[in-house]
């Protein structure tokens, strides 16, 4: 490996680490962050003459905090955060800088990461400020792989962040991990950013690709990372689970040319093992301590954990899946999962009785853009007969999803549709 590679390889690793080491000495997320990355340019250029540090995790904590030595040193106005960093480099004398060769080791550190988790997703910041911060100081993006892997400009990421920076400041967002209700309360806005993250990953809503494995790959880190720090916290186990479980179908979810292949015409074989078994594990942690009961992420673990149990599709517990499905709306009431439950349901009894259920939600205002609601509708249609109403049904979601790949696939069905329909009237 080149030194530029060794040293993207230590950030990737070791940012997340030093920018909340930088920030629990700072108490400024934003000033951490510009201050690691001032120590990721020094890297990149003395590695390549000096050869990569024993321990670089260390090196970069070194010197980001030499770089916030000087710089509150230059400025007066921060002569009190100077104080702040430590009354120990006074003691030490002028210049002279304490040993944080074991900082990144130390006791506080999963802590200092914890407190990076829940600022990075504070409620004070817009869904897409939480997602672009989190992937930059807890993923170790940079700005433009942000901005590939969303399909956005790198000038809209840059500005997501430095947005997202700001607000933090000007709300004087405490750089703490919340305790009680409030941390309770908070849990759920970090396990949807992680989330989303995946998502966007497993299924890209834009784009030429049905998929982006690299955003799964950060998701789910950040998801064990995240289980590492809250081991007692039921959700996160369950969100892991489900992500584990959901990445260890990516193989067979593409063709050969990279068109999206539906969950019940997969290659099992070619799924995941070991992941399964580890989203297996997860969700079984979840489920002690929770004591049997279910959250919204622990619900959707244990449907996807029906799918993984499964062998062949027609194995499939899809009795149990409705019964799951019916569960999570209770907990999360959403004509989205209205809809899932209605194709598990249509798997159990039937097409006509899964239509039922999703004729009742065609009025539903929050699936007006949807575009599972008309292709969920004309798979139903499709196996009943009623081919040239399941045509139109597939048209009109090719026209809602932004996503090239499965715009084709649904333009696909639309033609064997007609082709069926003529057929029968011939």
């Amino acid at each position: 490996m080149s030194t530029h590679g060794a040293v993207e390889a230590v950030w990737r690793i070791e940012s997340a680490r030093v920018i909340a080491g930088l920030a629990r000495m700072v108490r400024d997320v934003g000033l951490a962050e510009e201050l690691a990355q001032d120590a990721l340019v020094a890297a990149l250029e003395q590695w390549p003459e000096t050869g990569v540090p024993r321990n670089p995790g260390a090196w970069l904590m070194t010197t980001a905090k030499r770089r916030a030595v000087d710089l509150f040193r230059r400025n007066e106005t921060l002569g009190r955060k100077l104080g702040e960093l430590g009354r120990a480099q006074e003691q030490l004398g002028e210049g002279v800088l304490p040993d944080f060769e074991a900082i990144l080791d130390d006791e506080h550190i999963e802590d200092d990461l914890l407190r990076l988790v829940f600022t990075a997703c504070h409620p004070v910041l817009p869904m897409q400020g939480r997602v672009a911060l989190t992937l930059r100081m807890l993923g170790g993006l940079s700005t433009d792989e942000i901005a590939r892997a969303f399909l956005v400009k790198d000038s809209a990421v840059a500005q997501r962040i430095v947005r997202a920076k700001k607000a933090l400041a000007d709300a004087q967002v405490p750089f703490e991990v919340p305790v009680g209700e409030e941390r309770m309360a908070r849990l759920p806005a970090v396990l949807e950013v992680i989330y989303l993250i995946f998502n966007e990953g497993y299924s890209a809503t834009r784009g030429d690709d049905w998929m982006r494995p690299a955003l799964c790959a950060d998701a789910l880190r950040l998801g064990r990372v995240l289980a590492g720090l809250m081991p007692t916290e039921p959700e996160v186990h369950g969100l892991v689970a489900l992500l584990e479980i959901q990445a260890s179908r990516s193989a067979a979810r593409t063709g050969p040319n990279g068109e999206p292949v539906l969950l019940l015409e997969q290659d099992r074989s070619r799924w995941d093992r070991l992941l399964i078994k580890r989203g297996l594990d997860a969700l079984t942690r979840s489920e002690e301590l929770a004591e049997g009961a279910y959250g919204p992420y622990s619900a959707q673990a244990a449907i996807a954990a029906c799918h993984a149990r499964a062998l062949a599709p027609e194995d499939t517990d899809w009795t149990r899946i409705a019964l799951l499905y019916e569960g999570l709306a209770q907990l999360t009431p959403s004509p989205v999962i209205e809809l899932n439950r209605a194709v598990a349901v249509s798997m159990a009894s039937g097409p006509a009785a899964g239509l039922a259920l999703v004729d009742r939600l065609v009025g539903e205002s929050a699936l007006k853009n949807y575009h599972l609601l008309p292709s969920v509708r004309g798979d139903l249609l499709d196996k009943l007969g009623r081919h040239d109403e399941a045509r139109a049904e597939f048209e009109r979601a090719a026209e809602m999803t932004g996503n090239a790949r499965e715009r084709a696939l649904l333009l696909g069905r639309a033609a064997s549709c007609a082709q069926e329909a003529a057929g029968v009237q011939s």
